[in-house]
């Protein structure tokens, strides 16, 4: 039965790993945001050696672009925060994980192999996002406490971000290799299989038209 968590970052290994697929999160502290070239950027200076300008250890790295602005005094604040697609972090993801003791990783979708591994190994999790959820989750970004990397564009950049509550996010992938992605489209591989047999519907037929073809027939409809 799935339980609820609320975090305050950092959080140890030993808590991450009692989370299971299912389980509902709330994140509070220090949450940093990365996406694609930030993610090279990263994983390129960890590589050569040099650090970064924040400290990610036992923290949240949150695939995510803020929209932000800048108010007269200077500072910034979020105005909407929606997830990016994780799937393709999903190498440098696992770097950037097993070298830096991230121990949530927060985006929409899923991640593969190379990420489950240094999930197991560190002790981590993935937290699914809500998709169309950013102005609620922009409400609980309390602070943005810095940012780093403008050069690379506002949406690349790095945002360290102090949140209260965010969330709610679902344990997507454990730290015991368990992804509700693929446990989901299991079940739904094997529920269509079996809707094909009482159907007696040929799986290997298209039963769906292409969007131009509906286009049409409901041109044909009107004239």
């Amino acid at each position: 039965m799935a339980k609820e968590y609320h975090f305050r970052l950092p959080v140890t290994e030993e808590r991450m790993r009692e989370l299971h697929i299912g389980d509902l999160v709330y994140l509070t502290g220090i949450v940093i945001t990365m996406r694609d070239i930030s993610h090279r950027k990263a994983v390129d200076m960890l590589e050569a050696g040099e650090r970064l300008p924040v400290d990610f250890t036992n923290g949240a790295l949150w695939h995510c672009a803020p929209i932000v602005r800048q108010k007269e005094d200077g500072k910034w604040e979020a105005v909407a925060a929606g997830s990016t697609t994780s799937s393709k972090f999903s190498k440098l993801g696992a770097e950037l994980i097993k070298k830096l003791q991230i121990r949530c990783t927060i985006g929409k979708g899923t991640m593969f192999p190379p990420t489950v591994d240094a999930m197991e190994e560190v002790g981590a999790v993935f937290l699914n996002a809500t998709g169309g959820a950013a102005a609620m989750y922009a409400c609980q970004i309390k602070e943005v406490v810095d940012v780093f990397w403008t050069e690379l564009g506002l949406p690349e950049a790095l945002w360290v971000l102090r949140v209260e509550e965010l969330g709610p996010f679902i344990v997507g992938i454990d730290s015991h290799r368990h992804s509700l992605f693929e446990e989901v489209g299991a079940i739904c591989r094997k529920n269509l299989k079996q809707v094909y047999e009482d159907s007696k519907l040929s799986p290997d037929y298209t039963y769906t038209y292409l969007p131009k073809r509906v286009m049409a027939s409901a041109r044909a409809k009107k004239d």
